[in-house]
């Protein structure tokens, strides 16, 4: 868009621009027996229940300055989690200073701005390989908004409300609006990556890669961590506990899962 913090574009009418971010986080753990996997799946199940995403998403909506309309959660059988916020304009309680900057969005502290009418959902997704002891939870967080301002500001606060190995973020702006003139505007805000939307400590933490589609303002950023640490991937136990080959193989059975998720794609070893 090329604008300075102190010109703005007059539309014609509301700004009717749809713009969704969709937050995808896994966390991946080694369970080695049955027991392990039944008692990681009940720790997953207690961590993020209804109640507390439900938490999560009310402080979501707090960022992106929404009045919740309505609220539906539910926690399923055997296990997993849903939540939807029907949210609406709802008041600002500080009025934000014009910036069309690509910047980390804020921890919740403050209202930022109004939107017009929007959603936010989430759904948990935990499971195991009836096999290779491996078992993941996955968290798909959408944050849809009619208005001004991006759900990218409510970025920062997800990424640090989920102990995350690997996310996939997506980021589309979608519909037109009209200047005063008639003209369209397919977008009213500059982006050039996700990353940009990050902040420079998470970036330092994490592997990450772009598949953009700047012209159609499509926007898809995959990260996952740098560091291994096997103590942080074992339920219960140490990895001392383990003899080296153990260690070796459990590495490789996990190391093959994150790389998996985070490319995509099915991968063979040998």
């Amino acid at each position: 868009m090329g604008l300075t913090p102190h010109e703005r574009i007059e539309l014609h009418e509301f700004n009717n621009l749809t713009k969704t971010l969709s937050f995808n986080m896994y966390d991946i753990c080694y369970t080695k027996t049955q027991e392990e996997r039944k008692a990681y799946i009940e720790y997953i199940d207690e961590q993020y229940n209804a109640d507390r995403l439900a938490t999560i998403l009310k402080t979501v909506s707090d960022i992106i300055g929404a009045h919740v309309l309505n609220v539906a959660k539910q926690d399923y059988v055997p296990q997993g989690a849903s939540v939807t916020y029907l949210i609406s304009e709802g008041p600002v309680v500080e009025v934000p200073a014009e910036h069309f900057d690509e910047t980390p969005g804020p921890l919740p502290d403050s209202v930022v701005i109004q939107l017009d009418k929007s959603h936010i959902t989430v759904h948990t997704y935990p499971e195991y390989h009836p096999h290779e002891g491996i078992s993941t939870f996955r968290a798909d967080i959408d944050v849809s908004t009619c208005g001004e301002i991006s759900p990218l500001k409510a970025l920062n606060f997800l990424i640090h409300s989920f102990d995350t190995d690997i996310m996939t973020i997506d980021y589309r702006v979608r519909g037109f609006t009209r200047d005063v003139q008639g003209n369209k505007l397919f977008i009213d805000h500059d982006i050039s990556s996700i990353q940009n939307f990050i902040p420079e400590d998470v970036q330092d933490m994490y592997d990450m890669f772009d598949v953009n589609v700047s012209h159609s303002n499509i926007f898809h950023t995959k990260c996952k961590l740098k560091d291994f640490d096997l103590n942080n991937y074992l339920f219960g136990y140490k990895k001392e506990t383990l003899s080296e080959d153990e260690q070796v193989l459990i590495t490789q059975k996990l190391q093959m899962e994150m790389d998996e998720i985070y490319y995509g794609h099915a991968m063979h070893q040998g």
